[in-house]
């Protein structure tokens, strides 16, 4: 039977990219009956069958259509809790967002819509927890914004060891450093994602002639984006390399995190944590706590922290021991 890549998701229907050409696939019943009877028998938590970047096997019926009937072991997948399930319960669902990821680029505005560093911090948990290669943020219009305002908002994030870039679709500035992450290498394929009307769509279209990805402004009501990208797909560039282009984020509830373990995601508090007194310290209010004394120094940024807290907060809140 015929093997390939999802190179796009949407409704249902999975494109699949095999030696012979593209076949598109929808999922098959025993696979549906096989993850069921696996997550009623507690083997298997509750999540997507099939996702985009996925390698499947399938079998081919006419006309280019199929069905999938397996899909193999993923690494790296960035995910979320699906939204709209309610978290800590049994209905709770993990929602793929890319398998097998290489690269996460998360890609911010620096106004229009205004950046929400909280969300950021989230998308970055998540990609440390899928323990993915190279994450890179990309701060998009940064035409828009003083240089010292740039820094002052993200130069934490380039001061405790990411890649920050500060590029624009609109003057060109940054872009060949953007093409430099995401173009050349042929098997690395990177996901491009962040909240809606950051520019997303633009980015690409200016990297790749001929995308036509279809872009828009944010509300000037609402201040917040609209969503162009209606489904998930694939995008191969010329020059090697492959980009999933995703349907804009605006929130991101981190996918299986524990409580107890969330503070070795916040990549500036790992040399810390074995400095506490307590090794089950939640660095809050236990005495002799390197993480706090790290906070009280100005080692560890206070938002950061501050967004430390608040997650835990919510997933102490939600999770079921």
């Amino acid at each position: 039977m015929p093997k390939g890549r999802v190179i796009r998701t949407q409704s249902g229907f999975f494109t699949v990219q095999t030696d012979e050409g593209e076949v598109v696939c929808q999922i098959s019943g025993k696979l549906k009956i096989d993850a069921q009877r696996a997550v009623h028998k507690d083997e298997a938590q509750r999540s997507d069958l099939v996702a985009l970047n996925d390698f499947v096997t399938i079998e081919v019926a006419d006309a280019n259509k199929g069905m999938i009937v397996g899909v193999e072991d993923r690494q790296h997948v960035l995910s979320r809790v699906e939204p709209g399930i309610s978290v800590g319960t049994s209905a709770e669902s993990e929602q793929i967002i890319l398998a097998n990821t290489d690269q996460a680029v998360f890609v911010l505005a620096a106004s229009k819509p205004t950046p929400n560093t909280r969300t950021l911090d989230r998308y970055l948990v998540s990609a440390e927890k899928a323990e993915i290669p190279s994450i890179v943020i990309c701060v998009n219009k940064a035409d828009l914004l003083a240089p010292a305002k740039l820094q002052q908002k993200f130069g934490v994030y380039e001061t405790i060891g990411y890649t920050v870039l500060y590029v624009s679709a609109m003057t060109g500035a940054g872009l060949d450093a953007l093409r430099q992450v995401l173009i050349g290498d042929p098997n690395r394929v990177s996901v491009f994602t962040g909240p809606s009307g950051v520019g997303k769509s633009s980015l690409l279209n200016v990297l790749q002639d001929g995308l036509h990805l279809e872009t828009s402004e944010v509300s000037d009501a609402t201040t917040k984006g609209r969503h162009t990208t209606r489904f998930s797909q694939l995008i191969q560039f010329k020059d090697g390399g492959y980009v999933a282009d995703t349907p804009g984020i605006r929130s991101i509830a981190p996918w299986d995190i524990e409580p107890h373990e969330l503070d070795s995601y916040f990549i500036e508090m790992r040399p810390y944590i074995s400095q506490c007194k307590f090794a089950d310290c939640s660095h809050r209010h236990e005495p002799n706590c390197a993480v706090v004394a790290a906070v009280e120094s100005a080692a560890i940024h206070p938002e950061r922290y501050d967004s430390y807290l608040r997650l835990r907060e919510e997933l102490e809140e939600q999770y079921i021991y």
